[in-house]
């Protein structure tokens, strides 16, 4: 099955054909850098981290771009409140979102253009749209004409004619038509300015993205994506802008993902209900977060609560207990059994990858992807308590292998392998030895215990260890120990 897109563009599932095989262009709506990012928008970042994953997991060479937006009037504002100067406040969150980005496994884009870098680039696509009779100048503003551009309005579903005047219309004097938009604003007392044609002034929002799309990636691009609240007006003059300088299609397919909501509320700093990805990898391990923002399908709407939380931490948790079960079982039978990891999964494992693979290809249904996940972690659960009874069965060795070779590669393609066995681990150094020595000394001498029939002693040790987060299983061929994440 080819992988089908559901293109925000014609309201369908398309199937997907980049522009140049294998190579894939890809765009994502970076953030505005005056804040943490809120949980939010992290569930963007994820989810389009997961699917370039994804696409590379199934061949495609991806050139992945995803801008910072380093000026802007939240910007300017956020500066003027604190005092701190607007370019030092945009350096240190963005530095802030590779902190969260990189706890989070979120992968370096192949390039994070910044606004501030490509005025030269913005200004040339503003003097091509003026050229093209489709901007014009007001007192060093440059506006764009919407009804000039004739297919305005196609991406987002919205009829030109019926575009009132509201809070996403910027409303100012000297405009031909109020639906026109800024792409140069003339600089204000006090406000950072560069030198154009039209005077001093500063880039809108929308022309970045466009310029820097354009730049690094050129005039036709095959995915762009972003939250659905840009769908209307970013991207949609995101899209007339770059096709108006260029004469030719921008995106081929767009890519919108559904709002984290609280109390099914749309979660966003101007409302005030949000909770910034600091304040919630505060309370909970990266795995956990990463897990929850890919629950649902990325097109759908996913309600924040402590619940959601405290479940996807539940799922995370059995997911890692029978890995690392598994795992320490071929710690306890004969080596010789155990088959090399680069031994051909049977029928019986590669089902699980080919129903996760079904489940991405259609339109990157990540829940069914992870309950394909847990089908496999049930059998290895089965298997692994099989091959406990059987230590010497080679064939089942060999599933219970390649089940775990297999669960570990398809969580690394949605970016939770790393997170959830690599949390918490420290350097292996003297201490960190010699307490694993220690607990291998306990865990012995309750086996004495055991057999000297000293049962109190031995679930003394059981207990006493369970309350430092070290769990004991009790299998045929001995006891291994897991330790529960914090």
């Amino acid at each position: 099955m080819s992988i089908q897109i559901y293109n925000t563009a014609t309201r369908q599932k398309e199937e997907f054909h980049p522009l140049n095989p294998p190579q894939v262009l890809m765009y994502n709506c970076g953030p505005t850098v005056y804040d943490y990012f809120h949980i939010g928008n992290a569930r963007n970042f994820v989810v389009v981290d997961a699917i370039r994953r994804y696409l590379e997991f199934s061949g495609f060479r991806v050139r992945f771009v995803q801008n910072f937006t380093d000026i802007d009037d939240k910007i300017i504002n956020r500066a003027n409140e604190t005092g701190e100067p607007w370019d030092k406040l945009a350096e240190r969150f963005i530095q802030e979102y590779f902190v969260a980005a990189d706890a989070l496994g979120i992968q370096r884009a192949t390039i994070h253009p910044r606004a501030t870098e490509h005025i030269p680039q913005i200004i040339n696509l503003v003097q091509k749209l003026i050229d093209a009779g489709l901007a014009y100048v007001v007192d060093g503003n440059v506006y764009f004409r919407v009804r000039r551009f004739h297919s305005y309005g196609e991406l987002s579903g919205k009829n030109v004619d019926e575009l009132e005047e509201g809070a996403r219309v910027e409303l100012e004097e000297h405009k031909e038509d109020p639906l026109d938009f800024a792409l140069w604003k003339a600089a204000k007392p006090g406000e950072p300015w560069w030198e154009s044609p039209w005077g001093r002034g500063r880039p809108g929002w929308h022309i970045e993205c466009s310029a820097m799309a354009l730049t690094h990636l050129g005039e036709t691009i095959d995915i762009h994506s972003g939250g659905c609240d840009l769908v209307f007006p970013h991207h949609e003059n995101e899209r007339a802008q770059s096709m108006g300088a260029t004469g030719k299609p921008f995106v081929r397919y767009w890519l919108h993902n559904g709002f984290l909501t609280i109390n099914k509320e749309k979660m966003s700093k101007s409302l005030g209900n949000f909770f910034t990805i600091k304040e919630v990898l505060a309370k909970y391990p990266p795995s956990v977060v990463r897990f929850y923002l890919l629950s649902a399908h990325y097109r759908h709407p996913l309600d924040y609560s402590d619940a959601a939380l405290e479940e996807a931490k539940s799922a995370v948790g059995r997911i890692r207990e029978a890995v690392l079960s598994a795992e320490k079982l071929f710690e306890l039978i004969d080596p010789a059994i155990a088959p090399p990891s680069e031994a051909e999964p049977s029928a019986e494992v590669a089902k699980f990858e080919s129903a996760f693979c079904e489940a991405m290809d259609d339109d990157f249904n990540t829940p069914r992807a992870i309950a394909a996940i847990f089908e496999a972690v049930a059998d290895l659960n089965a298997w692994r308590l099989k091959l406990a009874q059987d230590p010497r069965n080679p064939a089942l060795a060999a599933d219970v292998a390649g089940l775990i070779n297999l669960v570990h590669r398809l969580l690394g393609v949605l970016g939770l392998d790393t997170l959830i066995f690599g949390e918490g681990k420290q350097d292996v150094g003297t201490e960190s030895r010699l307490a694993e020595e220690l607990l291998q000394l306990l865990v012995k001498v309750r086996k004495l215990a055991r057999e000297q029939k000293q049962f109190a002693i031995a679930d003394y040790i059981r207990d006493e260890l369970a309350t430092l987060g070290i769990r004991l299983q009790d299998l045929p061929t001995g006891t291994i120990w897991i330790k529960e994440k914090e």
